[in-house]
């Protein structure tokens, strides 16, 4: 590159650079960038990424104790910390090479960066490139809402996770719904998603997620149970217990816990794999991580995939899961779509599809919380790949693909709000690809869910203080 550069001043002093060598230069320069950045991704593969994992995206996210600049940097690879298990590599690699490590590592940490949203939010109006909104409140004062379901009379049902729901009325009086089911409101258990029959009309059947709790000598276990009930007014009646993730579990997270009707009529649902991903993802002889599919009365369709498969679950349709806290239906191909949340680093989008393996823990994008490798690569054979993941992790709760003529400019878009950012993703797609990401309301609050409702506006949960708003688009 100083060969080139030196050549250049040379060729402008004699006064014979053309344009024709400007490109040329430029080009030069660009394979030769290309190359530096290439060399420096295969150096951290081989030599940085056995202790930091596979994506460097996700070994960034994190608090740098010794410091982020350039200079820190490549004191610390060059140098490393040998008392804290960092060797240093100044044999291993030359200054160029170092400096190209600590800009390819840069990169990464700019990346972590473009969430950091420090302007605090003064309006209810939120300006973004493709569409202006409007915030409208429709609830507000409570805890942590969890889940939204839209009554045929234009009232709206709101799970709080401490264990209440809420009826908003279309003229925006908030009621109080009882005979809900006790709960484990503990870390992130409590009453999660809510889901109608799809003839509540008829019947006013409807079904609610929740951590269940059991009674031991060594405590109270805790679970992800369904149970079907009939909607009376304001109380719920003939409650039946339909689904009980076994086994019950001393942990109080990763419940999973999101509902869809698929186009063929059965109930899917999500269930987290309770922290234990050494054996419950992978093991077909537990509920935990896996998403389930079964009938309106809880019972097992018999061509599920596992059905005669001694000693599974019968009620499992895909498994290899996480924690996935967003499901929603593809309104063009009928698909079950889901996000779920990876480790640090990994958050994932997939589809899914029957009997298929999701890969956690042998595969993943994410590393554990404490830096450390889990999974030794981030795609395998046998596993399905995901759609989109995220590094960093946004943390992704609620799902929903933007339908009628309300917001022409997110049309078929798909909307997933970030707990940890505060703010909604919109992906737009081309077919099953996620060409495009734009980050909308930010610093919303934490995004807990997002909804269409039948009205086709865009409603959206957020914790703390909980409230739920609908999107109104401001054109001029």
């Amino acid at each position: 590159m100083r060969k080139t550069i030196v050549a250049l001043s040379m060729l402008i002093c004699i006064g014979i650079v053309t344009t024709a060598f400007f490109t040329d230069a430029k080009e030069l320069a660009h394979k030769e960038n290309a190359t530096d950045s290439s060399r420096a991704e295969k150096n951290y593969a081989n030599y940085c990424g056995g202790c930091h994992g596979e994506r460097m995206d996700a070994f960034v996210d994190r608090r740098w104790k010794h410091g982020s600049t350039s200079s820190d940097l490549f004191k610390a690879i060059k140098v490393g910390y040998p008392d804290e298990g960092m060797p240093g590599f100044d044999t291993t690699f030359t200054d160029d090479e170092i400096n190209e490590l600590v800009a390819y590592i840069k990169t990464g940490i700019e990346n972590v960066s473009r969430y950091n949203f420090t302007e605090p939010n003064r309006s209810n109006v939120f300006k973004h490139e493709s569409l202006t909104v409007k915030l409208d409140t429709v609830l507000k004062g409570i805890n942590v809402p969890w889940g939204m379901a839209f009554l045929p009379n234009g009232d709206m049902l709101v799970t709080e996770r401490g264990g209440k729901i809420y009826r908003v009325t279309k003229f925006r009086k908030t009621q109080t719904i009882t005979g809900v089911p006790e709960v484990v409101a503990e870390g992130q258990g409590g009453l999660m998603d809510i889901i109608l029959h799809p003839n509540f009309k008829q019947n006013n059947v409807l079904y609610i997620s929740y951590s269940k709790g059991k009674k031991t000598n060594n405590g109270v276990l805790a679970t992800t149970a369904i149970t079907r009930a009939v909607l009376q007014g304001n109380v719920l009646t003939q409650q039946k217990v339909i689904f009980e993730a076994q086994p019950y579990s001393r942990t109080r997270h990763h419940y999973g816990s999101r509902f869809e009707w698929g186009k063929d009529g059965f109930l899917y649902f999500s269930v987290g794999e309770r922290g234990n991903e050494k054996e419950n993802p992978q093991d077909l002889k537990r509920h935990s991580g896996k998403v389930h599919r079964i009938k309106e009365d809880g019972s097992i369709s018999a061509d599920n995939p596992f059905v005669n498969t001694p000693g599974a679950m019968a009620s499992i349709y895909s498994y290899g899961h996480r924690n996935p806290q967003g499901m929603a239906i593809h309104p063009k191909t009928g698909e079950i779509w889901t996000h779920e949340h990876g480790p640090r680093g990994g958050d994932e989008i997939n589809i899914i599809r029957k009997s298929k393996n999701y890969g956690w823990p042998v595969a993943s994008y994410g590393l554990n919380y404490n830096g450390t490798v889990l999974a030794k690569t981030s795609t395998r054979e046998g596993i399905e790949p995901p759609l989109l993941y995220w590094i960093p992790s946004i943390a992704p709760s609620g799902m929903a693909f933007v339908k009628g003529n309300r917001y022409k400019e997110w049309k078929d878009g798909l909307l997933v709000g970030s707990l940890r950012f505060k703010y909604l993703n919109l992906c737009t797609l081309k077919g099953d690809k996620v060409v495009k990401q734009e980050i909308l309301l930010k610093n919303i609050g934490r995004v807990r869910d997002v909804r269409m409702g039948p009205d086709g506006f865009i409603y959206v949960a957020v914790e703390s203080p909980g409230a739920v708003v609908r999107l109104l688009p401001v054109r001029d």
